[in-house]
């Protein structure tokens, strides 16, 4: 028996054995399985998806590469009829542009190239720059719209207005607008412009009486801004002054009056300062703002040389042929140079001179040779109400004052999106001993 339990011991010896060694080998298998899934392989599985990638990226940026070569190619042929100086294949004329500053650049350009001249921003990118009167017609007479990826940026500061609008829907708010800039309405105004200059007025005397050096601009932007508040706001406030008036402060609507209402005949006052203020081209009241000949030469004679929007930009939607045979394809960008045309010699003599009499009445010009306010169907709705102010302002500001430039901080002009002056604009101020009754008038 015991033979038998230990015969029996020995037989399940081995296979225990067996068990042991199958264990082991399951075991082995299972690290061998591992092993397959090591990070060496799985790095090797992260390279090769990154070398799709690169392969992709490398491709991707070769069809960029060629789209920007054939839209080269397209440009140089649309261009191909207009010249400009030498330009660099990546930067175009921008390091042109950083070298010296843009306007004089510009009348550079006006002069070698009278009408037109393509100006490229990059290799790939260019625009035409246009200064000339016929070839503004043609421009403004079309309905292209405004090149969006410049004027976009004027969307979070002015919103979508006029300036911003295209199509049907900027006929109709133009359509809805233009009766409340009518000329018999604006002269309602004058009063209330007045006003505005006067408040500025008083606090030049002020200041003038401690020196008589004084830097205008940001005097005459309060002013503006005080003007648009009460004339199209209706506000009883005072911008330029920060205090509240009252609602029967003189030039102010009176209860259920419109603003401006039953000032009609109040006398504005003659301006008697030279050469400006000559009494024969004085101001005797509202009604008679168009009877103000030489100080309107004078006004115009300065938005010629200065004129407030010195540029504004057109995407043309089909191509256009110019009155001298050279034409352009739809899609280029326009520049339409207002201060290039105001500054071009072939269409203004000796363009640098001040000169009003340029603007005497009969003298006689192209209709797009002189376009501070733009022109066409979208020309400014608002100059008629900017020329009677500008007029108000000369007036009133001649009767008090007596202006000369400050010889030591000159003005220098820059486009940014309207023309300014880099250093401000500095003047040299002198209190009239007679104002003529300024405050007595209007």
């Amino acid at each position: 028996m015991w033979a038998g339990r230990s015969s029996q011991t020995k037989v399940g010896a081995p296979g225990r054995s067996a068990t042991v060694r199958g264990s082991q080998r399951s075991r082995n298998h299972c690290t061998m399985s591992v092993s397959v899934l090591s990070p060496t392989r799985a790095l090797g599985g992260v390279s090769g998806l990154l070398q799709v990638v690169s392969l992709l990226s490398l491709v991707l940026l070769l069809l960029k590469v060629a789209q920007l070569y054939l839209h080269r190619q397209w440009l140089l042929k649309a261009l191909h009829q207009f010249p400009s100086p030498p330009s660099h294949w990546f930067y175009g004329h921008k390091k042109e542009f950083q070298q010296e500053s843009e306007l004089p650049l510009l009348l550079k350009r006006v002069e070698k190239y009278p009408k037109a001249c393509a100006r490229w921003l990059w290799g790939t990118s260019a625009l035409v720059s246009v200064y000339d009167p016929d070839y503004m017609k043609m421009v403004l007479g079309r309905s292209d719209p405004k090149p969006q990826r410049t004027y976009k940026y004027l969307n979070s500061w002015i919103g979508t207005g006029l300036l911003l609008l295209e199509g049907q829907k900027w006929f109709q708010h133009r359509r809805m607008l233009t009766p409340a800039f009518h000329y018999d309405i604006l002269k309602a105004y004058v009063g209330l412009m007045a006003n505005s200059v006067r408040v500025m007025l008083d606090k030049w005397e002020e200041l003038v009486s401690q020196d008589s050096h004084l830097e205008i601009f940001g005097h005459v932007s309060l002013m503006t801004l005080d003007t648009i508040m009460k004339c199209a706001f209706s506000h009883q406030g005072n911008v330029q002054t920060d205090r509240c008036s009252d609602q029967g402060e003189e030039g102010l609507p009176e209860e259920g009056g419109r603003a401006g209402e039953g000032e009609e005949k109040e006398d504005l006052g003659l301006p008697r300062h030279p050469p400006l203020c000559q009494s024969k081209y004085g101001l005797p009241c509202r009604d008679h703002l168009d009877q103000m000949p030489y100080t309107t030469m004078c006004i115009k004679e300065a938005l010629r040389l200065y004129p407030p929007i010195p540029v504004i930009g057109r995407e043309l939607s089909k191509p256009i042929t110019f009155p001298d045979g050279r034409s352009l394809p739809a899609g280029i960008l326009v520049s339409l140079s207002f201060y290039g045309l105001h500054h071009n010699p072939t269409v203004w003599p000796n363009p640098e001179v001040f000169d009003p009499s340029r603007f005497a009445p009969g003298s006689t010009r192209h209709s797009h040779a002189f376009l501070p306010f733009s022109g066409g169907s979208r020309n400014c709705i608002g100059k008629q109400f900017a020329m009677n102010e500008l007029k108000v302002a000369v007036a009133l500001i001649l009767l008090r004052f007596e202006l000369s430039p400050d010889p030591s901080r000159v003005p220098v002009p820059t486009p940014v999106m309207v023309l300014r002056s880099t250093n401000g604009i500095h003047l040299q101020l002198r209190k009239l001993s007679d104002p003529g009754g300024d405050k007595d008038k209007l």
